[in-house]
């Protein structure tokens, strides 16, 4: 199996597409009726030789998806806002008022947008990192041993996020994304799989990926925990320095553990998703068909699902013909 190089996340009742030098955002409003919007995606490393490199390529990929995927999120939110107060707001204005106000708002949101990606690179390092490490370092009252510091360090870290993972997946609204999500890895599954792509072949197609964001956070917590292990300083603030230090490394490490997963059938590659795999029936939920073909839309808007299937499944069909 090829991999079509598709990537997407779900939004507020739709999905965010992306492939190659654009990504797409198709969303059901309110009224029933899906809203499809493309926009051109140009990464930071482009022109960077230095940001290619494997490790490095992880880092940067990492920012921008927690920066695309927050953009996606506003505007797909931006359909559900409360249209009575929007109108009121704009009574009275004329046409050049109601201009400079949209401008503000974009520009406020933009700031807004920046602003929770930074809170929350903070929070996630706060509770996944840093907690963990204060809760097993308790233990110092017990035992000087590092070794088994270390262990209860990864311990919990394993129980907050699983713990995390447990609790927004009991939300009603964070179910509905699920659902979505697991439209997004249906149709992927259904292009990489070699079946056309309709509402049909998606529905029965696999709600769990290899390349899925949740198996990217597993690996980020497995990854770090390794890592961590072999730290050994005296200084309590100074571990905690290098904690935060290294997790660029630890997201670049894990990012070509996610790439090799997509790209490979090798039998050891496939036994360690494993775990990644069984987190996503937390992260999924089967779609409905309006969902699915949300996800359908989004992904037609940026990738010729046809094409790669005449270039990586033709001798296939062929044969399924004969």
């Amino acid at each position: 199996m090829k991999s079509s190089n598709i990537g997407g996340q779900a939004v507020m009742e739709g999905i965010m597409m992306r492939s190659g030098d654009q990504y797409s955002v198709a969303v059901r409003k309110p009224d029933g009726e899906i809203e499809v919007k493309v926009e051109p995606y140009s990464s930071w490393s482009k022109d960077k030789k230095i940001w290619k490199l494997p490790i490095f390529r992880g880092v940067i990929s990492f920012f921008e998806s927690l920066v695309v995927g927050m953009k996606c999120l506003t505007y797909s939110a931006s359909f559900f806002e409360d249209e009575e107060e929007n109108q009121e707001k704009k009574d009275g204005m004329t046409k050049e008022e109601a201009k400079k106000a949209e401008a503000r708002k974009e520009k406020q949101e933009q700031w807004l947008m920046y602003g929770t990606v930074a809170f929350s690179v903070v929070l996630s390092v706060a509770l996944f990192i840093l907690l963990p490490y204060f809760i097993a370092g308790f233990l110092r009252n017990i035992t000087q041993s590092e070794g088994v510091i270390a262990v209860a360090e990864a311990a919990a870290r394993m129980l907050v996020f699983l713990g995390y993972l447990l609790l927004i997946s009991r939300m009603k609204d964070i179910q509905r994304v699920f659902m979505y999500h697991g439209a997004e890895h249906k149709c992927i599954n259904c292009i990489e799989h070699g079946l056309d792509l309709n509402v049909e072949n998606v529905m029965k197609s696999s709600r769990e990926h290899k390349r899925c964001g949740t198996s990217f956070l597993l690996f980020v917590m497995i990854v770090s925990i390794i890592f961590f292990l072999f730290i050994r300083v005296s200084s309590p603030w100074l571990r905690v320095v290098i904690r935060l230090l290294l997790m660029p490394v630890i997201a670049g490490v894990s990012y070509e553990i996610i790439r090799l997963a997509g790209r490979s059938e090798n039998p050891v590659v496939t036994l360690l998703s494993k775990p990644g795999l069984a987190l996503q029936k937390l992260t999924t939920r089967e779609p409905e068909e309006d969902m699915v073909e949300v996800a359908i839309r989004a992904v037609e808007a940026v990738f010729d699902w046809k094409m790669y299937l005449k270039e990586n499944f033709s001798g296939q069909c062929e044969d399924e013909a004969e």
